[in-house]
């Protein structure tokens, strides 16, 4: 019998509804499945205040782990691996990170093919950059990757998810913004992925699964998204390392998490839509091989 590990951290549910439905195939085929999820020695907030909400951001970006109890898993090895990960400020989750710098989950991915699930606001490219590397790291071999997005419009899905995750509230914002988080139907149909993995699983030959899964054609990143990831990243990075450097107090942390807030509402709300006016005019039509270019690496499983 085929056995896989199918772990994640899920702080609203969601991801843990995607992998319900994803995983429905393996239980109609008879595989050992072990089903985990990473826990946190100190649980993250739901829903989030907004000082926890901010406060979070140096760290996650920085990619430093946090302290999450030790694994128990029930084999000491398995034919595929099920990495469920969410993303915050444009980085795998803190609980993603730690369990991926995990020595003893770490030893299991050496040698095996991994399969990453993501559960997103609408940007997952940098933080599957990362992933991808830590898996290399580790010895596994990325087989599959499967982003499950928010299709609303970047703006009104900042107001939706932060409306969500501020009050634990999952209805319509006002009672005119759309449902917050990635629909219920794009979550009901996970299933279909699973049933890629499960052939591929059978066949113990993974060479094609991801070429299979875009075949599907549900997988699509828009290119204003592209944009705003490709340049975000950097600048999050350079404000993460200032608010470690300078926050040298609570006081201090809190003034520069402040500033950081500031920034982030003024990026988004106020230069976003100018820069992105300015880019589809005068740049995009004069990048069109390059941002096809790179939709394609991101959709594969390439290691940059």
């Amino acid at each position: 019998m085929k056995k896989i590990l199918v772990i994640n951290f899920s702080q609203t549910g969601q991801l843990n509804a995607i992998i319900d439905n994803f995983l429905i195939p393996f239980k109609n085929s008879a595989i050992d499945i072990d089903r985990m999820f990473i826990e946190p020695k100190k649980p993250f907030p739901f829903p989030w205040s907004t000082k926890s909400f901010y406060d979070v951001m140096p760290e996650t970006v920085l990619e430093q782990p946090i302290e999450i109890y030790a694994p128990k898993f029930k084999h000491n090895e398995y034919d595929l691996i099920i990495l469920g990960y969410q993303t915050w400020y444009l980085s795998p989750s803190m609980p993603t990170t730690a369990i991926l710098k995990n020595e003893q989950f770490c030893n299991l991915l050496k040698g095996k093919p991994i399969v990453t699930i993501i559960g997103a606001r609408n940007m997952w490219l940098n933080s599957q950059e990362s992933v991808k590397a830590l898996i290399k790291n580790a010895g596994g071999k990325l087989v599959a990757n499967i982003p499950l997005v928010d299709k609303t419009s970047n703006l009104i899905s900042v107001i939706t998810i932060f409306y969500w995750l501020s009050t634990g509230k999952k209805d319509r914002k006002w009672g005119i913004f759309p449902l917050p988080g990635i629909s219920d139907e794009d979550i009901n149909e996970s299933h279909i992925f699973g049933e890629k993995v499960v052939e591929s699983l059978q066949k113990d030959n993974f060479s094609n699964l991801q070429n299979d899964i875009l075949k599907l054609n549900k997988i699509q990143i828009k290119t204003n998204i592209l944009f705003i990831e490709l340049r975000a990243k950097k600048l999050f990075k350079i404000w993460a390392n200032t608010i470690q450097k300078k926050g040298t107090t609570p006081k201090k942390r809190a003034l520069w998490l402040l500033l950081f807030r500031i920034y982030l509402n003024v990026a988004l709300f106020g230069l976003s839509p100018i820069v992105l006016l300015v880019y589809n005019i005068v740049v995009r039509p004069f990048t069109f091989n390059r941002i096809k270019n790179k939709k394609e690496y991101f959709c594969t499983i390439k290691i940059n």
